[in-house]
């Protein structure tokens, strides 16, 4: 594949996936919408990045708008579409679940009506361990996910299973990939490893919610967006699970983590458990081991100690980034 449509684009997954698809000469359609769900400023440094490639062309568009998309793919021949854009944030989908949907899921029925109105056969769809709430770990993608605990998973729940229709109905070739926990340098300023850096850095109280027992499987940017890409096979239509591929660490664990590398110690202003957060997150990746030969490369320990030496190589102006 040359021509890859790739939205969320400036998004903390969309930038390395793009980097990584540039760097094989392949042909990126960039997309984002460079909302202000949080600072822009790190969305444009991601994509300031993107746009020294001359196979890269950006298109400041949202997936909610299918004019605009539409003359997208009139523009560009492309091969396949991988869909990272999502209004993301389990918390603040509580706040405003209507976004959601109308990105989640109504966005990517846009591109679907698209794909089979210009006749594109493969999707890659950005999913979510978010799901597997209530279920057995480590968590197989046969497991049923019915239950979602929050708008955000219910609106991802909704664009799988929209995907399959298409899959169904026109032969559209579709991997799901659910991300597990996902961190790294200019990572999103919403999520705990930056946030946290950010805090003991300066000497901030963090702000934890729960008791810092909660474990979550962490997996490293890079590894992410290079099964990312190793989805654009031909599956037909399939889950699959991208995850740390080690057992779950604790929250508390990547706290004392960050102390290490930072070389100061974190205070803590602990908060109540919020009810939308999953105790536990733990993938199975076998099937991606045995469906796309990947495995993720990056332990925690590396993987965090390069997201800190980001933030402090970067401290200048990534630390007025409001989380």
């Amino acid at each position: 594949m040359k021509r890859i449509l790739l939205t969320g684009a400036a998004g903390f997954i969309g930038y390395k996936t793009a980097e990584l698809l540039l760097g094989d000469d392949i042909e990126v359609a960039g997309v984002d919408n460079l909302n202000d769900y949080y600072d822009v400023s790190l969305k444009q440094h991601r994509l300031d990045e993107l746009k020294q490639h001359r196979n890269f062309t950006f298109y400041h568009a949202d997936i909610e708008d299918i004019g605009a998309l539409r003359k997208i793919f009139e523009n560009h021949n492309v091969d396949a579409v991988i869909n990272l854009a999502a209004r993301a944030g389990v918390r603040y989908s509580i706040e405003n679940p209507h976004v959601y949907f109308t990105t989640n899921a109504h966005g990517t029925l846009n591109l679907l009506e698209l794909m089979r109105e210009f006749n594109v056969e493969k999707l890659v769809l950005a999913s979510t361990s978010s799901l597997y709430a209530g279920q057995a770990m480590p968590f197989s993608e046969e497991l049923p996910v019915n239950t979602p605990i929050s708008p955000y998973a219910a609106s991802k729940k909704a664009a799988e299973v929209t995907a399959y229709t298409y899959h169904y109905l026109y032969g559209i070739d579709v991997s799901v990939v659910r991300y597990f926990t996902v961190y790294g340098p200019a990572g999103r300023p919403d999520m705990s490893p930056f946030r946290f850096i950010k805090w003991v850095d300066e000497g901030t109280p963090i702000e934890l919610f729960g008791d810092g027992s909660q474990s979550r499987d962490f997996t490293y940017l890079d590894d992410i967006a290079r099964g990312t890409i190793l989805a654009l096979k031909k599956v037909g239509y399939e889950i699959i699970n991208l995850g740390g591929g080690q057992k779950p660490l604790t929250i508390n664990y990547m706290i004392k983590t960050i102390e290490k590398y930072l070389g100061k110690s974190a205070a803590i202003d602990q908060k109540p458990f919020q009810k939308v957060d999953m105790m536990e997150t733990w993938a199975d990746i076998t099937k991606a081991g045995k469906l796309l030969g990947w495995q993720p490369d990056v332990e925690f320990e590396d993987g965090m100690k390069r997201t800190v030496d980001w933030y402090v190589n970067n401290r200048g102006w990534a630390g007025k980034i409001n989380v």
